[in-house]
C-alpha cells in the first residue's frame, strides 16, 4: 500500500453508543432519507450529473437490483 502512493486518513464517525442512540432516534421518530429520484443502473451517469450539478434535493439513488422487497420499501410511487 505504501509503495502505491495511497494516502490513509482516519475518519472519526462517533462511538458505538452514539451509533446505537442515533439509530434509536431514527426509529422512534420514523425518520426516512429524502430521495430526490431513483434511477435504474443504466442511467447512472445521468444520476451523477444531476447530483453534481446541484439539482438534487435529497439523495439520487441508483437502483442496481430490482426485487419485490425493494419495490415495497421504495417511498416513491412506481
Amino acid at each position: 500500500m505504501f509503495a502505491s502512493g495511497a494516502t490513509v486518513r482516519a475518519v472519526a464517525v462517533g462511538s458505538r453508543a452514539q451509533f446505537t442512540a442515533m439509530n434509536a432516534l431514527i426509529e422512534a421518530h420514523g425518520l426516512r432519507s429524502l430521495v430526490d429520484r431513483v434511477l435504474p443502473f443504466d442511467e447512472a451517469v445521468d444520476a451523477y450529473r444531476h447530483y453534481a450539478a446541484g439539482g438534487a434535493f435529497g439523495k439520487a439513488v441508483i437502483r442496481t437490483l430490482v426485487s419485490p422487497a425493494l419495490r415495497r420499501s421504495d417511498p416513491r410511487p412506481t
